[in-house]
């Protein structure tokens, strides 16, 4: 820690990939805007680094999920866990802010209790999907649990759990920065021709297991679309030798853009996505797209048995019906999402009526200002 700062307030806060890296730099952003002498440090990636928060380790460090996936990194995360585990309770901030990640952020926490120091969880792990038996632990673990959705605040009001509604913070962040026109200019794309986007997601496994299925899917697009245009937006805290030994092996022509991702999408007619944040992202600036994963066999039958709703994307979840195509694991192949992208291209009714469900998503992700909600919420924790 900064020795300098030992007067201020001190915030400790982790992000353990590339979403929850933003959601958490705009939190600190706002924070600092209400309490410019706060100081945060944690677990951060460049967003939150940007913010000024110090890092003791880099956020790129967790970017695993799934069941048999942390498995194969599992000494690496308990080395990362148990030195968190020692700095905060050595160090003992006044508040510890964990965003998102509840496979590492849960155990963290409970340290944390454990130690005294106060906590607040920002973005529900999504208890109300699955595994709900976790509700006690993780009232057991915090003090303040923060919900993006108005339907999680209800559920863990059910459970007794402290909890308050901010809002999504994606209400503020989807924005493009420059105008529709000037990102065809900037990414060297031509408008007159279809414009497909690859979002393979931001971490090291979606990489691996999703770059040379949508580059599969492309070399379909193209049989049918021989004019078709491709973008990918590289994610925070994924690098461009990651990805380009498949485009090496591939013959589809892709523009690779670092970041970026509202800019691009804007220019997209039509969008491969992984599952994730990303869906809600793409759904907020009105895009039609297909979403695809693949995860380790077993991580799938375990969820498959645990899962309590209909939909793995959240852009369906949020619409509460299949608004995008999912292509999961087995019914993830080039053949189904091609076809899917050709119809998105083709089928101007069908297109118009994903577009008009689209619209109802974002007016579902209610107000905004979740951050700054989010911000003060933390500031009156400092104070009590």
């Amino acid at each position: 820690m900064n020795k300098a700062l030992q007067g201020a307030k001190r915030i400790m806060v982790v992000a353990g990939e590339a979403s929850g890296d933003l959601h958490a730099a705009n939190f600190v952003k706002a924070a600092k805007h209400i309490q410019p002498d706060l100081y945060f440090y944690g677990i951060a990636g460049p967003k939150m680094r940007e913010q000024g928060v110090e890092a003791i380790h880099d956020a790129s460090e967790l970017a695993v999920m799934g069941f048999v996936e942390p498995l194969l990194q599992y000494r690496r995360l308990m080395r990362v866990l148990n030195h968190m585990k020692q700095v905060v309770c050595e160090d003992k901030p006044d508040l510890l802010v964990l965003t998102d990640y509840p496979g590492f952020n849960l155990r963290l926490a409970e340290a944390a209790k454990a130690c005294g120091v106060k906590v607040l969880f920002y973005i529900s792990p999504q208890v109300w999907a699955w595994r709900q038996g976790r509700v006690k632990k993780i009232g057991e673990r915090i003090d303040k649990m923060a919900v993006i959705f108005p339907f999680e605040a209800a559920f863990y009001e059910k459970f007794n759990v402290p909890v308050r509604y901010v809002g999504h913070p994606l209400v503020d962040e989807v924005k493009p920065s420059i105008s529709r026109e000037a990102a065809f200019n900037k990414f060297g794309l031509d408008p007159t021709r279809p414009v497909i986007g690859l979002f393979p997601g931001s971490r090291r496994a979606e990489i691996k297991r999703l770059m040379p299925l949508m580059l599969e899917s492309a070399e379909r697009i193209l049989d049918s679309h021989p004019d078709a245009q491709f973008i990918l937006p590289i994610a925070s805290g994924i690098r461009r030798e990651m990805i380009q030994p498949c485009l090496d092996k591939s013959a589809i022509k892709v523009t690779l853009v670092d970041g970026q991702s509202y800019d691009v999408a804007q220019t997209c007619n039509a969008i491969v996505t992984a599952s994730g944040t990303a869906t809600l992202e793409i759904a907020m600036l009105g895009i039609p797209m297909v979403i695809t994963y693949r995860v380790a066999w077993l991580t799938y039958a375990i969820i498959r048995r645990m899962l309590k709703i209909p939909h793995v994307g959240l852009a369906n979840i949020v619409a509460g019906e299949e608004v995008a195509r999912e292509l999961i694991q087995e019914a993830a192949t080039a053949d189904n999402i091609s076809n899917e992208i050709n119809r998105l291209l083709s089928d101007d009714n069908y297109v118009a009526d994903i577009k008009d469900k689209l619209s109802g998503i974002k007016d579902k992700m209610g107000e905004s200002g979740g951050s700054e909600n989010l911000a003060k919420l933390a500031l009156e924790m400092l104070e009590e």
